[in-house]
Order: C-alpha cells, then structure tokens, then sequence
C-alpha cells in the first residue's frame, strides 16, 4: 500500500546499501530514524492519524522481513514470525511495543536456536521495542487455553514472513471452536475490564489520565473488538454495523472518539520520545497548543483541549457499555427463555434488566425518560438498563426540551428521585453515562467534562460533584458508620436529606463562567427549587448551602478557631443549629471529592473542633461575654481537678498560669494544658529543653511540644528540623512565658497525610530535637538543610508569591498570609525570613491546596506589639519572596 512512499524509505536504495553493506546495523537504524522523521513531521502537518499508524506498522513489516531473511533461512516451513497485539491489528504508534511471536512447527526444535537469538538481538541493537516470544505450536494451543491475555493476543495475529501453513494451523487450533468458545471469552473480557476500572478508580475524569488503559479509553474499544471478532466474526468495527449491533451513527462516534485518541497518543510518543500513555501535565500544555487550542475569556487552552479529551471518553464509555450489555444478552443468554415481568404500562423486566414494553414509548410518554431512573432506584434488584432501552435512551435525549423542563410530571419523578432511600448515587451516575442529566439541567451539562487545571481538583467538575454525592450518601449507610461516626450522627437528625443532596448537585454549577461560582450557583439552585415546588425556607436553605459551601473550611483552616471572636463571627454567619449540621456534612463530603489525598484526621478534628465550638456558641448565645467568663472557668477548673490527682497544689498550678499569656486556658484543650504543666513543673531546669510526642490526639495528628528557652531562632530550627525528617506541619502554636521559656506546641502528620505511628520513628525525632535544639546555629543549619528538587507535577505550575498583611487588633497582633506555589522546605524557608525580620510567631495555620500553598501567620515583633510601618511589611514581603523563588 506505501511501497511507493519514498519518503518514508527510499526502498531501492535500502535493498542496494543492504546487500551490500557491512555496517548492517547502522543502515537499519537510519532508515528507522529517517522514517520516524517523516511520520513525526506529517503528524504535526495534520496527515490523518489513522494513515500514519498504518504506515508505521507497514514499515516496521519491510524492516523485519527483510532481517528474518538475512538471518533465517527463507526455504525453511517450520518457521514463521507473526505479528500480535496492537501490532498484528496492523496499528503502531511511534514508540508502541513491537509484539512478536516466533512460531514453530514442533515442540523440541532446537535447530532455529541460534539464528533466532541472532535476529531477536539485531532488533534490539536497531532501537526497536520488541516483545516476544518463542512457542512450538502445540505450547501456543497450551498457553493460549490457559491465559485469556494469550489468547487475546493470538486473536489479532498476523503473518509478517514465514510458513502459511503454519500459520494457517495456528488460527485453526486457537479458533473459538477449539478453546476459549464466545460465551467464555466474552466473560473473561468483561471481568478483565472491570478488574482494570477498579484499578483506575472506576474513573476516566482524573487530571493525568491513562488514555489507553483508563474507563473511556483506548482499551475499552479494543475490548468490543474483540469481543465482535470471537463471537461474531467480524474483523472491523463497522462490521458491528452490517451485524445490526451498532446504527452508522453510534460507529461514527466510535470511530471519531478513537481517532481524537490515538491523535494524542501519536503526539504523546512524538513528544516524550518513548511509550508513554499517561496524559501527564509536561504535556498537556504542548499538546493544546499543537492541535490549535487557544486561550478563552475564562478557561485555558489546555482546559479547552482537556474538555475535549473527556467528552471523547464519556461518548466511549457510554458506548462501550451499551455495547457490552448488547453483547451479554446476546451470547450469555442465548438461547435462555425467561418470563417477562410487568412493571408497569410503560415498563418490564427481562432478564433481570429493565426495559420499554414498546419501542414508542420515550415518543408517546417523553417524562418516560425520567421514570426509568426512579424506578431504578426503587427496584434494586433488577440488574440494569436493556442494551435496546439504552440506545433508545440515548436516541431521544432530544425529547428533553424546555417544555420537558417545565412538565410537572418530570419536575416531581425527578424530586422523588432524591428522596428516595437508596439508589440516588447510582441512578444520577446512569443519567450522567447516558447523557439525560446534562440534557435535564443544562447548567450541568455546562460542567460535564470541565477540569480545573491545578493540582487540588483531582477530577473533573461534574465528577466531582457526582463523588460528593456519594460521600452524602455514604453517611446515611449504616455499615459505613465507623468512618465518619459524627457525620453518621449528624445526618441522622437532618430533616430533608434532599436539601442537602441539591445543595451537592448545585455547588460547583457555576464553575468555568468567571465571576463567583458560589454565588452564580445559589442564584442557580435558588430557580432550580421554586420551580420544582419546593417551599421558600427549604430553597433558601439550599441557596445559601450554596452561596457559602466554603465558609467552614476556610474558617477552620485560615482563622484561629480558638478565638472566641471567630467563633462568634461564623456562627452569626451560619445562624442556626439545622444549618450548621447541613454545612458541615457538605464540607467534609466536599473536601473528601476533592482529591483522596486531602482528607485526613487533622481536617476531621478540625472541622469536627469548630462544629463543637459553634454549637456551644448557639446554646450559650452569641456575642455573650459572661459565656466565655463560663468557658475559661470551665477549663481551669477542669485541669485544675485533674493535676489535683497527680499531686498537685492549686496554688503551684496557678502561680506557673499567671506567667503565661493571658489568652493561654482559652487556646488549648483541658488535656493540652494538663499534659505542658505536668512536664514542665515535673522536669527540673537543668534537663530542658522538653521534647515531648503524642502519636494520636483530639486535633487528628501527632502532637508535638518543646518547651524552650526564650530565642526568636527556636521556631525557625523545629520547623527546618521537623522538614528534614520529611514531616508535614499542619498547625503550630507558641506561647511565652514571663519567666524567658516559650511553649511550642505543633500538629505534625507523615508525608502520606497520616500519623506518625512507628515508635522509633518518634523516638529518632525526639532525641534530634533534643541534641540540635540548645545548641545549633541557625545559619549553619539552614546552608546544610538538604536541597530536594521540585516535584513532577509542581513544575508546571509556576505562580509569584503573594504576601499580605491585615490588624488583628483585639488581639494585638498582624495577621500574614502568604501565598505561593508548594514546594520542599517552604514553611521553614517562611521561618528564616521572621528571624532575619526580627518577626515573632504566634500562631501559624498550614493549609495547602494542590501547588498552592496558603499558609496564615499570627505575628508581632520583637515587643509583642503588632508591625505598624509599611517598611517593615516591605522588608518582609520581600525577605520571603526571596527566600521562596530565589
């Protein structure tokens, strides 16, 4: 077919040099570099990317041929070199692996021995990629019966050079009819695909996708076209076509989705410069820009190339399961007679699948299209959607018009679904799949397939919101209840879980509009409800879930919660107990979507810590000051009771209180403030500093306390040392005492997000901090802090740093948040700069968001006065920004 492409390989000339020369293998490997040259330079020419795999394959055919000739004997009908897998179908990407089976006619021939190794080692010298392996044609049969991979492979054979016939006697003795029969097979291939889901998450929308082996990918297509050449015998998809399995138009979707596939694959191998499958951030960015992507008002053009990318894969993955649940009723059930149950006048069931009792029925009753769905959910037995039914499904989305939006019937078989007590994850999953979601609520169709590109959002929009969904529901299952035990009891006393379910639905709505999508989305929400019937207070409490999804974490992670002030300020905020319980079983299953790493028991305790405190807030009354008089009292008395049992007098345990600062009993919990005071009044002067470690306590991390001399350097050399030892700090208090000793209490977690568990890892931090504390010299330390480079992901992601300033002045101190992009050592490269600016911490709040990182200091200066001139912000801001991008 391209042997009269001179381009590719000058093939006269190849065969003159060839008999020729004796520099045989730098003559192959021109001619190979030459090649790809040329493919990689029609590709970015937009030459259809169908063609060049083919070419590639072809190619790679003349290549070995010709070797297998030069090394093997060319009469010889015991011998044959056969191409599988991607390759036998004929399809080669620039750096796919060459898979090879050397087939022999008997079982001991040892006489091809040395002229094989000979070939096999020449490939490898000419820089091919090759896979193979070496089998008689009777451990073919053997293997191939044994491993559905095997026999997969053999499937998509084809004779590159060697014996027809022994080629011909292969394809006979691995035929259906001798091994792996279709029904067999077919189950094989399905149980394999879901085995690679799970492996993949049961998900295509992640942020560095696997094209080839994700849901939605590459593989999946293959699948059914193996699937079609076991069974049915046909050799192409659009055979599916003639067979009645597949209508032109859903072909054209297939073939159109692979196309756009294999184009970023093409591109990824071009670029990389080897096999590469994973659509990874170093070239996503490159990849946009080539195919003609360019930036928009609101989104990048790496968003807009991604957004294509996962609207190919959700066309896919509906198609691949349709296709399968065809070719399920068709293989395993043939020939079964099973009754047909009535479900009602619209609706069967078969199989154990539902399905329409006519094929008119989405025609002649359009909220049909809805009904499906509830009855779904009220019916968990049946099994699924009947392939038929699907397709109809999809067939007459275009049924689902504004009219459609408008009839009540649908309006109220689309609220019963949420209030149904199973099934609402899984139905609003099968409405997504299929295509009706987007179609019922446009403004959800708007975040289908929507990626944000960073690192905190893991998952597209919709895919987001479809797993918090499933966190919501999630609480409510009793054999889950030892997750998350306080959100299994809050939801518990929750009125409507439907509010909360729509508040999960419409949270993110709005996102990839510009402007707020908090409040776009209330707006969204807010219409959504009054035109769904529901009662002005049950809208509004959804609208404001909405408007204010995000108020409880940036609460608990940016402002001090042990600040009676705070407290006070988000409950005025959130206004009721029923609120409060909707917001916070919102945030922790928002937070959980987000991204699997980012929970973890500091977020719990934290979330869990300003729950409580608003709650006592609401019992005790807002904005009362004798309730925080009550507060205080209520924690002195009960250190007070609790120090009594180990011997302590009231009269030591207060005389040490009146040298701490005043905000002190209020900034830590009773176990807290027993477990400093018993060490220090216990620890004689001569053997401090005090290192102590608790693995697990109520804030959700290992806890960690140094009391130490007064010195502006000790933050500064805990946190480069705590750095060192490759742990996370999450939450740093500081408090001085009147007498030059500083409390330093940290919440520190592994790496992985976990507590430190191992006891002589606890034991290794302990004596360090111990050894380096009192004497270590704080420049010195930093020039021998080890340099870890960069992370992968965190490259593509430049960002300035950011330094801000605002008053906290009831309690005379500056509030810094700084802002940059994550990277090793940041927080104690943030501490070096308070030293050189002769800046105290107070108190400091470490949250990070993908590669950005928001960290909030509480500050003073050297006199415990808040920073007042705008040249002491400058130095500072300047320091850090040095520090951190110099």
């Amino acid at each position: 077919m391209y042997s009269s492409d001179s381009q590719l390989c000058d093939w006269p000339s190849f065969e003159q040099e060839f008999s020729g020369s004796p520099q045989l293998i730098a003559h192959f490997k021109q001619a190979i570099t030459t090649a790809h040259a040329v493919l990689a330079e029609r590709f970015w020419r937009d030459y259809p990317v169908i063609e060049l795999v083919k070419q590639r394959a072809w190619l790679i055919d003349q290549l070995l041929a010709r070797a297998w000739k030069h090394f093997i004997n060319s009469e010889s009908h015991d011998i044959a070199l056969i191409a599988v897998g991607g390759y036998g179908r004929g399809e080669l990407h620039p750096a796919s692996d060459i898979d090879l089976l050397i087939l022999l006619a008997e079982d001991d021939d040892r006489q091809h021995d040395e002229a094989i190794g000979k070939f096999v080692l020449f490939l490898w010298d000419i820089g091919l990629e090759v896979g193979h392996s070496v089998r008689s044609l009777n451990e073919c049969v053997k293997q191939a019966r044994a491993d559905i991979t095997i026999a997969t492979n053999l499937l998509e054979s084809r004779l590159v050079v060697g014996s027809d016939n022994l080629f011909a006697q292969m394809q006979i003795r691995t035929g259906p009819d001798q091994i792996w029969p279709g029904r067999d097979f077919f189950q094989a291939k399905l149980e394999e695909q879901i085995a690679r889901h799970h492996r993949f998450g049961d998900t295509s929308y992640n942020l560095e996708p696997n094209i080839k082996e994700n849901p939605g990918g590459l593989r999946d297509i293959q699948t059914i076209g193996w699937v079609a050449k076991r069974h049915f015998d046909a050799d192409t998809l659009h055979d599916l076509v003639d067979h009645g399995f597949i209508t032109e138009q859903e072909y054209n979707i297939l073939e159109k989705s692979q196309t756009f596939l294999w184009k970023i694959r093409f591109g990824l191998h071009v670029i990389a410069h080897r096999k590469e499958d994973r659509l990874l951030f170093d070239y996503q960015r490159t990849l946009a820009e080539k195919f003609g992507y360019r930036d928009s008002e609101h989104r990048l053009a790496v968003e807009h190339f991604m957004r294509d990318y996962y609207h190919s894969v959700m066309e896919l993955n509906r198609l691949n399961e349709m296709l399968l649940q065809l070719f399920d009723e068709v293989i395993l059930f043939e020939g079964d007679k099973n009754k047909i149950n009535t479900i009602n006048r619209r609706f069967q069931e078969h199989y154990g699948f539902i399905e329409v009792t006519h094929p008119g029925i989405f025609k002649r009753y359009p909220f049909a299209l809805l009904e499906i769905f509830l009855i779904l959910a009220q019916h968990p037995e049946l099994r699924g959607v009947r392939a038929e039914t699907i397709r109809l499904i999809r067939d007459h989305r275009y049924l689902i018009d504004n009219d459609f939006r408008n009839d009540l019937r649908c309006q109220s078989l689309f609220m019963e679904l949420f209030r149904q007590p199973r099934g609402l994850t899984h139905e609003l999953r099968r409405m997504h799949r299929y295509g009706v979601l987007g179609k019922y609520l446009p403004v959800f169709g708007n975040i289908e397939g929507l990626m944000q590109h960073d690192l905190f959002h893991v998952y597209t929009v919709d895919q987001h919101t479809l797993f918090l969904l499933r966190n919501l529901r999630r609480f409510m299952v009793p054999q889950y209840s030892h997750e998350l035990p306080l959100c299994s009891d809050i939801i518990k006393t929750v009125p409507k879980p439907e509010l909360l379910y729509l508040a999960g639905l419409f949270h993110d709505i709005a996102k990839g509009r510009g402007g707020n999508h908090s409040d776009l989305g209330a707006e969204d929400a807010l219409e959504f409800c009054r035109t769904h019937g529901l009662s002005n207070f049950d809208a509004n409490i959804v609208a404001w879930l909405v408007k204010n999804h995000l108020i409880m974490s940036t609460t608990a992670q940016r402002k001090d919660i042990s600040d009676a002030d705070v407290i006070n300020e988000f409950a005025e905020n959130v206004g009721s107990q029923e609120r409060l319980n909707y917001l916070y079983l919102l945030t922790v299953a928002d937070i959980r979507a987000t991204n699997s790493t980012l929970w973890n028991s500091w977020k719990d305790s934290l979330l869990a810590e300003l729950y409580y405190a608003t709650m006592r807030a609401f019992r005790r009354g807002l904005r009362n000051p004798a309730a925080e008089i009550d507060r205080h009292d209520e924690t002195e008395a009960a250190v007070l009771e609790q120090l009594k049992n180990d011997n302590f007098t009231e009269d030591e345990v207060r005389a040490y209180w009146s040298t701490l600062e005043s905000d002190y009993i209020t900034r830590y919990s009773v176990d807290e403030i027993v477990w400093h005071i018993r060490s220090i009044l216990t620890t004689p002067p001569d053997q401090l500093p005090i290192v102590l470690v608790r693995e697990q306590t109520h804030r959700g991390g290992t806890e960690l306390f140094v009391y130490a001399e007064q010195d502006n350097h000790v933050f500064a050399i805990i946190t480069a040392i705590l750095e060192r030892q490759g742990l996370t700090i999450t939450d740093a208090r500081i408090t001085s005492s009147k007498h030059g000793y500083t409390l330093y209490t940290f919440i520190v977690l592994e790496s992985d997000g976990e507590v430190i568990s191992d006891q002589y890892r606890i034991k290794d931090i302990i004596d360090t901090l111990e050894d380096l504390l009192p004497k270590t010299d704080l420049a010195q330390l930093y020039a021998h802090q080890p340099r870890q480079p960069l992370p992968r992901q965190l490259k593509h992601f430049p960002m300035p740093t950011e330094v801000l300033f605002r008053d906290d002045s009831r309690n005379q101190r500056t509030i810094m948040e700084v802002v940059a992009r994550d990277q090793p050592g940041l927080l104690a490269k943030i501490a070096l700069a308070l030293v050189k600016c002769k800046v105290k911490v107070h108190n400091a709040k470490i949250a990070t968001f993908g590669e950005r990182a928001e960290d909030i200091f509480f500050i003073t200066d050297l006199n415990q006065q808040p920073l007042a001139q705008e040249g002491q912000f400058e130095e500072l801001r300047k320091t850090i920004t040095q520090l951190l991008e110099g």
